[in-house]
């Protein structure tokens, strides 16, 4: 059945606090000033929120290393706490990306998936760091790819550096996720569209304001974008959808469309040779149209041409 999610990408320059502030005094401010930036997109209520890399992190200038590790655990986790409180309220989920520390004195660049009564519903720690964030930072290297069951489908995350790597990338083309979402300080380019793609599922970047958050469907395409003018961008998909190949299966395309018109989608991004189906209704889900005609998905199409390939007699000796 139609899964409908309506995702804000909100994002917004560091908050610049002098180092020598109080600490107490940073806190507040930068919780009020995220109450303003989610002023932007609370209106529309989204169901799912995503912030950008180390969204409560002042902006670093003249912060040494060890003073933003005593503004790191002097706030603690009151900042995300807020952010819980808001999903509460608000009965959404939010992606919150920050640096936290651990019980054994250790930090990691993460992101907490918080539901929609404010619990954190998983936590992702990036896994690919830029060097210095372990050499001057301290943190360390995650090393799991956690993908989270939410009503809406399953979700994974990325931050920053992670979409450079395909170790990490090829773990999530494993596993199905339905929604990636990535908090980064770095827009990274058409490694949002290739990941999207490669996935087979929707991406949801949130991106610091010199570059645009966006949102990409399973194809590949940039559905929604923020500009700059407003640093944010709020985009409902439908989360019930399957990439098909167009060989095999577009002989019946125009028997779905006679049959269920508007409660099936069939959208071709073009070039692609693959177009993306979904069910814009209740009465049933894609994978009974894939069913019902005998349709291929495009992972299965794939395995199959590879296994024919290398059926006997079939290649060159």
């Amino acid at each position: 059945m139609a899964r409908f999610v309506k995702i804000s990408c909100l994002s917004a320059p560091q908050l610049r606090v002098p180092s020598e502030t109080d600490l107490e005094e940073t806190v507040v401010r930068m919780i009020a000033y995220w109450e303003r930036q989610l002023e932007q997109v609370l209106p529309d209520r989204p169901d799912l929120i995503v912030l950008p890399e180390c969204c409560d992190r002042p902006e670093k200038s003249g912060y040494t290393a060890e003073r933003m590790k005593e503004y790191y655990r002097y706030r603690g986790n009151r900042i995300r706490d807020f952010f819980a409180r808001v999903a509460a309220e608000r009965r959404c989920w939010i992606a919150y990306s920050a640096v936290r520390e651990l019980e054994d004195g250790t930090f990691r660049n993460s992101t907490q998936l918080l539901d929609r009564t404010g619990a954190v519903a998983g936590v992702y720690n990036k896994n690919h760091l830029v060097e210095g964030e372990r050499t001057n930072g301290g943190m360390l290297y995650g090393k799991d790819a956690p993908v989270f069951e939410t009503e809406f489908g399953r979700v994974a995350c990325a931050i920053c550096f992670d979409l450079n790597f395909d170790e990490l990338r090829l773990k999530y083309v494993r596993q199905k996720p339905d929604l990636i979402l990535f908090s980064s300080a770095y827009h990274g380019g058409l490694m949002q569209q290739y990941w999207a793609y490669s996935c087979r599922a929707h991406f949801a970047g949130s991106i610091y304001t010199h570059a645009t958050s966006s949102i990409v469907s399973p194809v590949g395409e940039v559905i929604a974008t923020s500009t700059n003018y407003y640093h944010y961008v709020t985009r409902t998909v439908n989360l019930d959808c399957e990439v098909i190949h167009i060989d095999y299966n577009g002989a019946h395309f125009r028997k779905i469309k006679n049959k269920y018109g508007p409660k099936v989608n069939i959208h071709d991004p073009g070039l692609l040779g693959s177009v993306l189906l979904s069910s814009e209704t209740d009465e049933f889900t894609v994978q009974d149209i894939i069913r019902e005609f005998g349709l291929t998905p495009l992972d299965d199409y794939w395995e199959r041409a590879t296994a024919h390939r290398c059926a006997p007699g079939n290649m060159e000796p």
